[in-house]
Formats: structure tokens, C-alpha cells, sequence
């Protein structure tokens, strides 16, 4: 908040105050989803180390407003590859203008306006990486659990932060696994500091044919 009022900073869709040129957040006139850029100069905890070695975990986001992804899961090269380029995740209401209710999208590479070349470019690119490093690719959903948007709860950020942590420091390495029958990838059962219930969607959901239906239309 503090850097879109920094001078430098590139606003898109903000509408502001001609007189006094302050940008008025709270006006939605233009799009309710607006963007700014700024440089990291602006910020005081950034690194400024240049390059950084190979990661030995990679992380994709999603955020499944139909609650049946599980939090956290490991995924083969070739599940990695087919995430990356689908890019899901969910649309949910406030985030554009008319959108009352969650929608599945997809964005190749989890940013398809900003890629300027065909998606399986930077694929091919991200397999090569894994290939040569042999970094493990984990899929992180920060959606909802128990119920899809308006009936189940958002997985809170304490719980995705524990997750992240546990991907990061190795701790889900030697953990055991069980194999999703949909997608295909393995989903810790156990995680520390993590309720295990949360860690398979469908035991949070009262009506398990329910989710069986929402989850087998999802994939």
C-alpha cells in the first residue's frame, strides 16, 4: 500500500484525483483489479545479490475455489509440466467486474498475457532446468477446504506457511505419501503442525459423492 503512493510507482486502472493527483483506491470505476510497478530500490529487505544458486524446490501456486485440491502435493517432471502449462486456478467474485462466482481458469505458465513466446517454449525450458538440478516441484493450493467458495473455509495462511516450510527444509522427504487417484500426484499424509485432516480434501467434506462429482469435473 505504502509503494502506491511512492513517487515512481506505475499505477494501471487506478483512477486518482486530477487536483491533488492522489490515486483514490477505493474507486472501482475503471476495473475492481488494478496493478502497480515499482522498483526494488523502494524496498528495505530485498536482496541484492545478483544471482542465487539452482533452488532445490520449486513451488506452483493455485488457488482451487471448489475445495477438492489437496494443500500441498509432489509431482513428477511430467505433472510439473502439465500444471505449468495448464495454470490453474480460480477467478473469484470481486476480482472482475460481473463475476459472482468462483470460475476454473487457465493461464499457460501461471501468466499467459506476459509470456511472449509459445508456453511450451518456457515448458521445455523448466524441464531442462529440473533435468540438470533435480529439484523436486511441489504443488501448493491456498484455496479452500470442506466445501467449495461461500460454503467451505480458505486454508489459512498459518497452515500454508507451515507447508512451505516443511516443502523447503526437507521435512516432507521421508513422509508417507498416498497417490491421487485423479491427478496422479503423491499428497503427504502427514505434515508438522498441520491437522492431517486438512491434508486430503475429501475428509473434509460432509457429503464425500459430493466431492468425488467436483472433483472428477475439475480434472
Amino acid at each position: 500500500f505504502e509503494m502506491t503512493h511512492e513517487f515512481g510507482t506505475i499505477l494501471e486502472n487506478v483512477v486518482f484525483d486530477e487536483d491533488t493527483r492522489e490515486p483514490d483506491l477505493d474507486d472501482d470505476t475503471v476495473t475492481e483489479n488494478t496493478r502497480g510497478s515499482y522498483p526494488l530500490t523502494s524496498l528495505g529487505n530485498v536482496w541484492d545479490g545478483e544471482v542465487a544458486p539452482h533452488p532445490s524446490h520449486v513451488i506452483l501456486l493455485t488457488a482451487d475455489a471448489f475445495g477438492v485440491m489437496p494443500p500441498v502435493a509432489r509431482l513428477s517432471t511430467a505433472q510439473a509440466l502439465y500444471h505449468f502449462l495448464s495454470g490453474y486456478t480460480s477467478k473469484l467474485a470481486g476480482t472482475e467486474v460481473g463475476l459472482t462466482e468462483p470460475e476454473a481458469t487457465f493461464s499457460s505458465c501461471y501468466g499467459a498475457p506476459f509470456m511472449a513466446l509459445n508456453p511450451t517454449v518456457y515448458a521445455d525450458l523448466l524441464a531442462e532446468r529440473l533435468d540438470a538440478t533435480g529439484a523436486e516441484v511441489w504443488l501448493i493450493n491456498t484455496g479452500w477446504v470442506g466445501g467449495g467458495y461461500g460454503i467451505g473455509e480458505r486454508i489459512a495462511i498459518k497452515e500454508t506457511r507451515k507447508m512451505v516450510r516443511a516443502v523447503l527444509n526437507g521435512t516432507l522427504d521421508g513422509v508417507e505419501m498416498r497417490h491421487d487417484p485423479v491427478f496422479g500426484f503423491d499428497v503427504p499424509t502427514s505434515c508438522p503442525g498441520v491437522d492431517s485432516h486438512l491434508l486430503n480434501p475429501r475428509e473434509m467434506w460432509p457429503d464425500k459423492a459430493a466431492y468425488d462429482e467436483v472433483y472428477t469435473n475439475l480434472a
